[in-house]
């Protein structure tokens, strides 16, 4: 069934009985309305185990990218994170040291993002640690965004570049089981920095408006570029087609793939964990995002019935897969 299709089944009956509840499952963010301005809300769960390794992810880098993640759930609507909450499941490996360790990251990154940190919970845990986060955030209701919004002839744009933080967590891995004293990282800094420590595109947004541009329909780069183009194409019951030779692609990235025996742009469409943003914009914000730096055409929105489809560079069509990060495919 899937992580979202598991979603969709437990939710599908769900009826909203308070006027303030906006928009509830499927989005990045739920909306509530308490007034002149939208709440935003998000969480997202860690397991050590499954989303992170203790034997190569340092506590304080840790601690920053469980918060910076949520952050970015919340510039994916168009909106402005403000306040966190943080719950822990802790086993009795942990020392007080290392705790203040992943704290020390959570803060740095609200202070960076300019977020309080407001509450939380911690309990004790016999399978290691766990790191719940909810981030709470505004917006005024004429700018945000959601995945449906998508029109035919829209542009595909993203910022960054994609498949880095999956090269970074490839190398990490080698270098694990290579039990060797001295993990080889030299030249490779920027592909750990993606996967260990990535940043919310906040500038991104501010680009945008600057321009006077606001997208049409927004995600993250969580789950992968291809999961995440499928989501928006199928809320906003449109297709879409997506070149092979506009992907943004690291050289650093790319050369690791090369030494890997990896494919790159597979990496690049299915990775994940990129967090960069997504998005649709109307055909004539064109000469607007030509200025915008850090930011790249990929793709335009095409009818329903063309399907979702990768452009090869001989002009080959490839049907889109949702074949990234899956919670459920261990």
């Amino acid at each position: 069934m899937g992580e979202f299709g598991l979603i969709k089944h437990l939710t599908k009956d769900l009826k909203q009985v308070q006027p303030s509840t906006k928009k509830g499952v499927g989005d990045d963010c739920a909306v509530m309305d308490f007034g002149t301005k939208k709440v935003l809300m998000t969480t997202d769960m860690l397991l050590e185990g499954i989303h992170f390794n203790l034997e190569y992810v340092p506590l304080k880098h840790l601690g920053y990218k469980a918060a910076v993640v949520n952050f970015s759930d919340i510039y994916a609507m168009n909106g402005t994170p403000t306040q966190i909450t943080v719950s822990l499941g802790i086993s009795k490996r942990f020392s007080v040291e290392d705790i203040e360790a992943l704290y020390s990251g959570i803060r740095l990154a609200c202070e960076r993002y300019n977020v309080d940190l407001v509450g939380g919970d911690t309990c004790a845990s016999i399978t290691g640690l766990t790191i719940s986060i909810t981030c709470l955030g505004t917006a005024a209701a004429k700018d945000i965004v959601y995945r449906n919004g998508a029109k035919l002839n829209d542009l595909i744009c993203v910022s960054g570049n994609l498949g880095t933080a999956y090269m970074g967590l490839q190398l990490l891995e080698r270098e694990r089981m290579a039990n060797a004293e001295q993990p080889d990282f030299a030249g490779k800094e920027y592909l750990l920095e993606r996967q260990l420590k990535p940043e919310a595109r906040r500038d991104i947004l501010e680009s945008l408006r600057k321009a006077g541009v606001k997208p049409t329909a927004m995600m993250d780069v969580s789950d992968g570029l291809s999961s995440e183009l499928l989501h928006i194409c199928s809320q906003s019951g449109v297709g879409c087609c997506v070149y092979e030779d506009k992907l943004p692609i690291d050289y650093e990235a790319a050369a690791l793939a090369e030494e890997m025996n990896l494919n790159i742009v597979t990496c690049a469409l299915n990775g994940g964990e990129d967090y960069e943003l997504l998005f649709t914009c109307s055909l004539d914000d064109y000469e607007k995002l030509i200025p915008v730096e850090d930011l790249y055409i990929i793709g335009h929105i095409t009818k329903p019935e063309y399907g979702c489809n990768l452009i090869g560079r001989n002009g080959e069509e490839l049907a889109l897969k949702a074949q990234g990060w899956n919670a459920f495919q261990l």
